[in-house]
């Protein structure tokens, strides 16, 4: 399968040599399944744009961006309207990249992104776990008669890597019949997310994890540029903790997804998604 990266823009701190870059940012942009309020495939251009406010330290890691090796690939071209051409070509992308031996942050675009992403990061890692951070389980089984859909994303996630791989943290909406399968079958948290990851840290050891973070489970006072906004979510310090969390275990992959910046006012959002990315690359980054 032929992909392409198109630079649209660097993100603060990136460097000019893929080869030798440990971790590679890649855009995404892509809401063709977007239930609600459609825009998130401008959200990658819109981090990168606003990471100019952002300085390159991070006082918390006490480590620079200028210490680690870090590319931004640019945004991935996709076919307009095209959602099963669009997943292969993400597939084939995340599965180079993988390959190549980076550790890929995925910048979204709709949260259907994370399911070709983890089916490429399963293959280079089979006991690979899923950490699942959203206001929403995601786990129908269809949504209007489709069965890919950001609604049915990680149903088809634990399809994939067996639903007691997924750990899904911060859930707060969702059918009755989603509810019941996430706490029968997944590791499902509602409504908590530094406490059970701070127990579960340990346990995983050394086990791969792939990290997918939906922006809107932050509470939307502080992150409304999303297309589902669900009142009652998590601070920002709150998620940027579990960052902190998961620099004692082993991240391989990572997406940020759905914000969208038409419902964003003042930027607040695609600021607080590129803090997420500075804090990652400098926690999870050699």
């Amino acid at each position: 399968m032929k992909y392409k990266f198109n630079q649209t823009g660097k993100f603060l701190g990136s460097g000019g040599e893929y080869k030798s870059a440990h971790t590679v940012l890649a855009g995404l942009p892509f809401d063709a399944t977007t239930s609600f309020r459609p825009g998130a495939r401008w959200g990658p251009q819109a981090v990168r744009n606003v990471s100019e406010v952002l300085e390159e330290y991070s006082p918390r890691l006490n480590r620079d961006l200028s210490e680690v090796s870090f590319y931004d690939a640019g945004d991935l071209d996709l076919v307009p309207g095209r959602v099963e051409v669009n997943l292969e070509r993400m597939e084939a992308a995340a599965a180079a990249l993988f390959q190549d031996g980076k550790l890929p942050l995925f910048l979204g675009g709709e949260h259907l992104i994370s399911y070709p992403l983890i089916r490429a990061a399963r293959r280079h890692y089979p006991d690979l776990a899923v950490l699942h951070f959203d206001a929403h389980a995601d786990l129908r089984e269809e949504y209007l008669g489709e069965r890919l859909s950001h609604a049915t994303v990680m149903r088809l996630v634990a399809e994939e890597i067996g639903p007691g791989n997924l750990y899904q943290f911060g859930i707060r909406s969702g059918t009755w019949g989603e509810f019941a399968y996430g706490q029968e079958e997944t590791n499902f948290f509602m409504d908590v997310i530094t406490q059970p990851l701070a127990r579960l840290v340990p346990e995983f050891g050394s086990r791969p994890l792939y990290v997918s973070i939906d922006i809107d489970v932050v509470d939307p006072a502080f992150a409304p540029g999303t297309g589902t906004p669900e009142p009652g979510g998590c601070t920002p310090r709150e998620i940027l903790e579990a960052i902190y969390l998961l620099s004692r275990a082993r991240v391989v992959a990572f997406d940020l997804v759905e914000v969208c910046p038409a419902f964003d006012q003042a930027n607040i959002t695609a600021a607080l998604a590129a803090k997420i990315l500075r804090e990652a690359i400098l926690a999870w980054s050699r």
